[in-house]
């Protein structure tokens, strides 16, 4: 854990204690210290941008609600992330459909293993090629059982560590790392015939 991870932590902490002795006012500081994370976590299921914005709303009010029984067992971001991601889940649900939203930019792809072999994409055909990998992560991530999908996600798109994953999806650390193995897998069958395509490499 680094510095500034502990000192964020502790300052968590610090805040819910307040929340916890009446101080609403703390929790204005979570929500803004948070918000942009769990819209953009949010955003992975949610279509809808605006949609998105309300089940995050959503996802902070329940946590208020469940703060007075919040013991401290992990962190309180992790805590959050598992509420925000058990609101979107059910507000699929509700909606009676399964839908993401993987804006997958460069960076992003950079994440995966193959992602070295994304570089230096200058000519208009590496550029329409480079799209067809992306379109391919994405369909790839859609594709995943929901376990796999939510495991990646944290993974590569948050960069949470394993412990913190399995945290947030309460399981054992080992689940996340089969999760996750399995979730590259199935990505890296999707991309690997357009990263063998011949003039990728010239």
């Amino acid at each position: 854990m680094t510095r500034d991870t502990k000192y964020s932590e502790q300052l968590d902490e610090e805040l819910v204690l307040r929340v916890q002795r009446g101080d609403k006012s703390a929790y204005d500081f979570l929500v803004i210290k948070y918000q942009h994370r769990i819209i953009q976590l949010v955003n992975r299921y949610i279509k809808d941008p605006s949609e998105a914005q309300d089940v995050a709303q959503e996802a902070f009010i329940k946590a208020y609600r469940a703060l007075a029984d919040f013991r401290g067992e992990a962190a309180f971001f992790t805590w959050l992330y598992r509420i925000a991601i058990n609101t979107a889940k059910n507000y699929l649900l509700s909606r009676s459909r399964r839908s993401a939203n993987y804006q997958v930019d460069i960076q992003d792809a950079e994440a995966l293993e193959n992602a070295p072999q994304l570089q230096g994409l200058e000519t208009p055909e590496r550029e329409l090629l480079n799209q067809e990998i992306i379109d391919a992560i994405n369909a790839s991530i859609e594709e995943l059982p929901e376990d796999m999908r939510t495991a990646i996600v944290l993974r590569e798109f948050e960069g949470m560590s394993y412990e913190e994953i399995a945290e947030a999806m309460d399981c054992p650390v080992g689940t996340v790392r089969s999760r996750i193995f399995r979730a590259r897998e199935a990505i890296d069958n999707k991309l690997n015939p357009l990263l063998e395509h011949g003039d990728f490499y010239d």
